[in-house]
């Protein structure tokens, strides 16, 4: 039995939760996200717990049942307190603004990236070169999050670019000096 599959999901007070046959809806205070299950997994709500089982001990339904509940987990949690990305911009002129929630990125190229948010993300900076990309989608908000890195990924050398606030870059030594 799968340890995290096994696990009930308590449901909190202002989350409601709608099983339609293979498809999930839940509702909170800060909007609402859906999901399809795989036909192995069956879901069943007994007052404010949700279970997951499985119909057979195959391979891919024994994968399928942990990560069934954790999407289901992370959909109760993103509706109830929502997911947080924050990223750190480094570098001499690096920065970014919000204005109209449309996050404008100078990264040292001759000009200014614009990126709209998509439904349900939003974008925060701090004076400090600190953005965070909030939003109710766990998914969502990591991917946006890899593309917003990937237009300048931090460099080895002077650590320059845009990382995540708990990443660790590996610094390299630069070029070594004459020898005598």
């Amino acid at each position: 039995m799968s340890r995290i599959g096994k696990k009930p999901v308590t449901l909190p007070a202002k989350v409601e939760v709608a099983i339609d046959g293979q498809k999930i809806s839940v509702k909170g205070p800060k909007g609402q996200l859906s999901m399809q299950v795989h036909p192995a997994i069956s879901v069943t709500r007994e007052g404010g717990v949700v279970t997951f089982t499985r119909q057979d001990d195959e391979r891919a339904s024994r994968a399928l049942h942990g990560l069934t509940r954790a999407l289901f987990n992370n959909m109760v949690t993103g509706v109830t307190t929502g997911f947080r990305r924050s990223m750190v911009i480094e570098g001499v002129g690096y920065r970014a603004e919000v204005k109209n929630k449309v996050l404008t990125l100078y990264l040292g190229y001759s000009h200014p990236i614009e990126i709209q948010p998509p439904e349900n993300i939003s974008f925060s900076v701090e004076e400090r070169g600190v953005l965070h990309v909030d939003g109710i989608d766990r998914q969502q908000v990591g991917q946006v999050a890899a593309n917003i890195r990937s237009l300048r990924p931090p460099e080895p050398y002077k650590g320059k670019g845009i990382r995540y606030s708990d990443e660790v870059i590996r610094r390299k030594a630069g070029k070594a000096g004459k020898g005598k």
